[in-house]
């Protein structure tokens, strides 16, 4: 797939920073509508099975099946509260923010490189975090939340495609042989991102995955 599939704008679009805006495809903002939609699903999950969990310790959630596999190890830690709440509370403004980015783009909208560069840096953090978190998981917490795993995932799309987005239409300035890299082979990053994920759980717990085979 290239990049054209992924963020398919007219020639109107491409010359948009003459007026000062710049506009998307409707491949990259039904990225950023379904990877929030997801992100927003994860979320509200979460939360719901962490308020559940606030009233009784008892309660079990339905993604909590293992030792391994346990949402109620995640939501119970310290590193699920990071900003004095539950961290999904986060996620669905966030997530929520970004729907409404996509939205917007799909009816026709255009904005100043001031609000790409602040949805690239706000994708970059959100990104940062969930790696943080990812390592918290697997090297401190010792276990793994599915739901967890879906927003890391989505985030990382979000980010490197808003990325991608903003060096074709050089609001992040690159060489054009860096520019005409990415864009060229822009599934590379998130493939390979999502490949070493993948074996860091494989390996970290290869002695469980090992006796489902």
């Amino acid at each position: 797939m290239t990049m054209t599939a992924v963020d398919d704008v007219s020639i109107d679009d491409d010359h948009a920073s003459d007026s000062g805006t710049i506009g998307a495809g409707r491949g990259f903002a039904l990225l950023l509508v379904i990877t929030g939609a997801l992100g927003i699903l994860a979320a509200w999950i979460i939360t719901l099975d962490k308020f559940e969990l606030l009233k009784d310790p008892n309660f079990k959630p339905a993604c909590s099946l293992s030792p391994i596999l346990s949402c109620t190890n995640i939501m119970q830690s310290k590193q699920a509260e990071v900003f004095g709440f539950p961290n999904p509370m986060a996620g669905l403004v966030g997530f929520g923010v970004v729907i409404a980015v996509g939205m917007a783009l799909l009816a026709g909208a255009r904005f100043r490189r001031w609000y790409w560069i602040g949805l690239n840096v706000g994708t970059g953090l959100a990104t940062v975090f969930c790696m943080w978190l990812m390592a918290q998981s697997l090297y401190s917490i010792n276990s793994l939340c599915l739901w967890c795993t879906l927003t890391w995932c989505v985030t990382i799309l979000m980010f490197w495609y808003t990325t991608a987005h903003n060096l074709k239409h050089g609001i992040i300035p690159a060489p054009e042989g860096l520019r005409r890299t990415v864009l060229e082979f822009h599934w590379v990053v998130p493939v390979l991102w999502y490949g070493v994920i993948a074996l860091l759980i494989l390996t970290k717990w290869w002695s469980y995955w090992s006796t489902l085979l």
